[in-house]
């Protein structure tokens, strides 16, 4: 039998989780799924960004996620803007992830918001995949007022893409028979990983659909996006193998390493990849919901010496821009000037989201802390559309 893999994605998360609150707090309110509203900045000074948008407020007003305040504003001046509550959304995630447990255990959360879900196991209990993903639809919006995606198919990439199709509330299919109908029309924007300039590289070779590439010739593909040019090409034919994983042992930390093609010399290049590092090191400890309360950086030079530092947090963090800059003190302090082989992140002593905190003088920093997160949160949608390597923030 083969695979039958499920990708469940929460409808406008941030929001439904925010607008659930908001009638439970008052009843009388307006439901701000159903008006021109988002989740995130600050009406008053008109700053920040827009990290989810209703419906209408997206295709009334085409308003977009990490678009700035001021701009969504200009499109829509009575646009209801509501802060963010990340307790809640951690504990709205916890939640759904348990319920989907009690069906099977084979369950891999991928953010805060989606999952994949190996149906194959428990197929023998509904007449069809599709009973099985309207019952979860169904139980989802029962127990607790909000409603998912699900898509199907035989691997993770064509149920991801499937899920994308039509919102909200939907159940898609989208086996290998379907892909010629239902995937290869679509812009080759729309495939999962091809980020902005991985697109642009593929149109300037012609290819505009996802039929385009997946009818192309691999080595071409490969020769101009290396070997990213060859997963798009495997995702543009519904090649994936990646298998749902389960049940991961309890983390202990959180890192990420690249062993340089050439060695690096200069400190603004050498930044440019710690950057890149701690980026993908803070988009992980939020996927897994954990936050870090030390940060290390380790280098290896040309002559395989290696050296690494680390330092304690004063309050525990999975913000980008905090492990960034620790990194760059770390890093400061560590290198001798030496050609740079190797660089790596790693973050340790790992906590929970409601874990209880000292609080230090150093939290002052609320505003500019809530304005790094809301960012990080807008980044991380992005990437979940377009791979993660689809935005970098500047050195």
């Amino acid at each position: 039998m083969s695979r039958i893999i499920f990708h469940i994605d929460v409808n406008s998360a941030y929001l439904s989780w925010t607008a659930l609150e908001l009638l439970k707090e008052d009843p009388d309110s307006p439901d701000i799924r159903t008006i021109p509203a988002i989740v995130g900045g600050d009406r008053s000074t008109r700053h920040g960004i827009v990290l989810a948008k209703s419906q209408s407020a997206k295709t009334r007003y085409q308003i977009r996620t990490a678009e700035p305040i001021a701009s969504a504003l200009r499109k829509c001046p009575s646009l209801t803007i509501v802060p963010p509550n990340h307790t809640l959304y951690a504990a709205r995630s916890r939640e759904l992830m348990d319920f989907l447990k009690t069906l099977t255990p084979d369950l891999e959360q991928v953010s805060i918001d989606e999952c994949f879900l190996d149906f194959t196991g428990i197929a023998h209990r509904y007449s069809s995949p599709e009973e099985g993903a309207a019952f979860i639809r169904a139980s989802v919006k029962e127990r607790f007022g909000f409603t998912v995606n699900v898509g199907i198919s035989s691997s993770r990439v064509l149920a991801k893409m499937a899920s994308d199709f039509e919102k909200p509330d939907k159940t898609h299919t989208l086996w290998p028979s379907q892909i010629p109908e239902k995937l290869w029309p679509l812009p080759i924007e729309h495939l999962f990983m091809a980020g902005h300039s991985s697109a642009s590289v593929l149109r300037k070779l012609e290819i505009r659909t996802i039929g385009d590439l997946a009818n192309s010739d691999p080595d071409l593909i490969t020769l101009h996006l290396k070997s990213h040019g060859r997963l798009l090409w495997e995702y543009a034919n519904g090649l994936d193998e990646t298998p749902v994983t389960s049940c991961p042992a309890k983390l202990k930390g959180v890192g990420n390493s690249v062993t340089l093609s050439s060695d690096v010399t200069d400190r603004e290049e050498a930044g440019k990849i710690l950057r890149s590092l701690a980026e993908k090191v803070a988009g992980r400890l939020r996927a897994d919901q954990k936050f870090a309360s030390a940060v290390c950086v380790e280098i290896k030079y040309s002559s395989f010496e290696k050296v690494s530092h680390q330092m304690q947090l004063n309050s525990p963090t999975q913000t980008s821009d905090v492990i960034c800059r620790t990194a760059f003190y770390l890093f400061d302090s560590l290198w001798n000037g030496e050609p740079i082989r190797l660089l790596g992140i790693r973050t340790g002593k790992l906590s929970d989201p409601d874990t209880p905190v000292q609080l230090s003088l150093f939290d002052l920093q609320k505003p500019q802390t809530q304005k790094q997160k809301n960012l990080d949160e807008a980044l991380d949608q992005i990437r979940k559309r377009y791979g993660k390597d689809a935005i970098h923030r500047g050195f």
